[in-house]
């Protein structure tokens, strides 16, 4: 049933009671707007549709976004993904967090996407920024009890992100390591030509204990891996080397990382942390165009492609999941088969010349024969035996 009660400020206060609900309050102005309000909510509840929407009509995005980055972003991988939340949280929080979740409509984010790509932002940032919030209202709807009629990121397109297809051009890759080898540390050289001959990721190779490498069998397990899979790979000798003298020469004291950075201020040591020093490689080597340190994964995966390995092979020491992941350098086995188109077009010509130079050696005759009707015998020269 619903109660309509006057307020000492003049307002009318409506409260709907219904045996299996909670109890919902709600002020309006107007005594006509409360009843509409008391009427329609309890209809909802006989009907087994009503759906709360007091908290999220408070609740703004901005809000919901300290509530996310704080229960729900730890517990992400650390480093890239954390990271990524925190980056794609601003401008969301600058654009729309003054917006409680239920006025968040998909033409409003529709809106924002479009504004945010007329602004020169890549394809790939704003659907990191859009997946964010997806993920937000999702855990807002499944844990956070939120009175919401969906999830309406869901609804709006989502922008094509342009995969990024940077390689070494020249002697970049000579610059790069020869100014990475200037820096204070031998961690940033050694990591950087790791990646260029393993095609492992960053966090990978940050991530790798002593009990991880095993220098006789040249083979690396990669543990802290995007899909959460273990991943075993061969070495190549380059990489055995440099492995060997990060093992030997780098001071570890307290933990077992190949690649640790400083104490902590709690006294752990964790993997290096090196984006900052990158920046700097980059300008000291006068690199030109950006090239982020992932391009050099992708430097090294278009060399395994160029040398012939297939395509399991090459998933295998990559770590992607799918041969349609590795679609992106199928352009590099097409310049292959052009070649090799050649070679079999040649093969073909050659085959077909010697065809016509070899004279045909002439049909024997022989006969057939064929009993008539009188029992007498015809022979027909030339001719196949019927009978």
């Amino acid at each position: 049933m619903s109660t309509i009660v006057k307020t000492p400020s003049g307002t009318w206060k409506a409260m709907v009671r219904k045996q299996g609900w909670p109890t919902t309050i709600k002020t309006f102005r107007t005594k006509r707007d409360a009843e509409d309000w008391a009427r329609q909510t309890e209809d909802e509840m006989v009907r087994g549709v009503f759906i709360r929407r007091t908290p999220t009509q408070k609740l703004t995005l901005s809000a919901a976004l300290d509530r996310y980055l704080r229960e729900v972003t730890p517990g992400k991988k650390p480093g890239g993904s954390q990271r990524r939340d925190v980056t794609s949280a601003k401008p969301l929080r600058e654009a729309l967090g003054a917006y409680a979740l239920a006025a968040l409509t998909p033409e409003v984010i529709g809106n924002y996407r479009d504004t945010r790509l007329a602004a020169g932002k890549s394809g790939a940032t704003v659907r990191l920024e859009l997946a964010l919030l997806s993920h937000l209202f999702t855990v807002a709807l499944r844990e956070w009890n939120a009175g919401l009629p969906g999830n309406p990121v869901l609804l709006v397109r989502k922008p094509k992100a342009q995969a990024r297809d940077r390689r070494l051009e020249g002697d970049e890759d000579v610059r790069l390591l020869e100014s990475a080898r200037q820096h204070s540390n031998p961690i940033l050289a050694w990591v950087a030509e790791l990646a260029i001959e393993t095609a492992a990721r960053k966090m990978e190779i940050l991530s790798l204990r002593l009990g991880d490498v095993d220098l006789d069998r040249r083979t690396a397990v990669f543990r802290n891996t995007k899909n959460g899979e273990k991943r075993m790979i061969p070495l190549t000798l380059r990489a055995r080397e440099i492995l060997r003298e990060a093992m030997v020469n780098y001071p570890r004291e307290g933990t077992d990382l190949l690649f640790p950075g400083a104490p902590g201020k709690d006294g752990r040591r964790r993997p290096y942390t090196m984006d900052k020093a990158w920046q700097e490689v980059m300008e000291r080597a006068g690199v030109k165009g950006h090239l982020h340190f992932h391009d050099l994964r992708h430097e090294a995966t278009s060399t395994l492609v160029e040398m012939g390995l297939s395509d399991a092979k090459v998933r295998q020491i990559t770590g992607h999941k799918s041969a349609q992941m590795l679609y992106r350098y199928a352009h590099l086995r097409s310049e292959d088969l052009v070649a090799d188109l050649d070679a079999a077009m040649a093969s073909d010509s050659a085959r077909k010349k010697k065809s016509q130079a070899t004279p045909k050696k002439p049909q024997e005759a022989h006969s057939a024969e064929l009993p008539s009707e009188s029992g007498k015998v015809i022979r027909f020269p030339g001719g196949r035996r019927s009978g």
